[in-house]
């Protein structure tokens, strides 16, 4: 018997045992499209690592064998017939190439496939639920989201967040760019966080998108105006007038006169939270995060007494 019958009838065996050998001299491109739908259920080599794992005459997979890092992998390459040889063939190159690279063609289909066509509305939830630590309250007031989903998601959130350019950012806000320039602002702001996001996951985007937009949009025209406030002088009359008055609108500013708290903090204020004479706010209601305590005069404690009498809720 010759070498070559030897070694061919040794691959047969081990073949049929449910093993994959490899050798030197191995023909490659053995099988043909008729010979594969010929076959029966089994795993039949084409050469150079790829395999045809057949399950029963008309059904099956194409599988490659690879050493990557010194260990032996196996790749699919997906279902036989809908993959043809010529297909399998091609995607066994391509990942025959990667490891000469020195990549990982699995880990790299892997990536590719789990940050493929990521759209801007997709990218922009990835991003918040990775802020949300930071933001108050988790975010759920809705904040950090309303000027993206009021403005970014209802026109680009189906594109691809890699096709994101400043000349679509700049046909999205340039709406409102004037007449809404804090919204505008706060919304090119998330969407170059949501763009960073991007880039963190592997994606290609132009990070300088947003910057470019600024430049095309211009300098915002619309001038800051405060909200009028009452003068110092004046609080003692408006305290005493507000005295005359009914009402839970009334009290709740009076409190808020002598606490110098803030309105949601007044709006959603509990009685547990006061205990002798101290009004202490726990730092999840408060801007900073940290708990705060606020001494109250006898005209506070006065009032959480009217209150306490005319309500039978926890909140004042």
């Amino acid at each position: 018997m010759s070498t070559v019958s030897y070694v061919q009838g040794w691959t047969k065996r081990w073949a049929k045992r449910g093993r994959f050998v490899r050798f030197p001299n191995m023909r490659h491109n053995v099988l043909t499209q008729m010979k594969a739908k010929s076959l029966d259920a089994g795993k039949y080599a084409d050469g150079q690592g790829l395999w045809l794992v057949k399950r029963s005459k008309v059904a099956g997979k194409w599988i490659l064998r690879l050493t990557v890092y010194g260990k032996r992998r196996e790749m699919g390459l997906g279902p036989w017939p809908d993959v043809s040889i010529a297909e399998a063939r091609d995607h066994a190159k391509t990942a025959r190439r990667l490891v000469r690279s020195g990549v990982d063609p699995i880990v790299a289909r892997t990536k590719e496939r789990s940050t493929a066509k990521l759209t801007v509305s997709e990218a922009i939830e990835g991003c918040f639920k990775a802020r949300q630590a930071e933001l108050k309250g988790d975010g759920k007031a809705g904040n950090w989201m309303s000027p993206l989903r009021n403005h970014i998601i209802p026109k680009l959130g189906k594109f691809p967040v890699e096709e994101i350019d400043q000349h679509l950012i700049v046909e999205t806000l340039s709406p409102i760019w004037h007449k809404k320039p804090d919204t505008a602002r706060k919304a090119v702001n998330r969407l170059n966080l949501t763009l960073k996001h991007a880039v963190a996951l592997g994606l290609e985007v132009d990070l300088q998108a947003t910057l470019k937009a600024r430049a095309l949009l211009g300098k915002q025209r619309h001038q800051v105006t405060h909200i009028p406030s009452m003068l110092y002088q004046d609080v003692p009359e408006f305290y005493q007038w507000l005295k005359t008055k009914s009402g839970v609108v009334a009290m709740a500013l009076r409190f808020l006169i002598l606490t110098v708290a803030r309105t949601s903090e007044i709006r959603f204020a509990r009685f547990d939270e006061i205990e002798d004479g101290i009004w202490t706010l726990p730092g999840s209601r408060t801007k900073t995060g940290q708990p705060h305590r606020i001494p109250l005069t006898e005209e506070a404690l006065e009032l959480v007494r009217k209150t306490r009498k005319a309500t039978e809720g926890d909140y004042r």
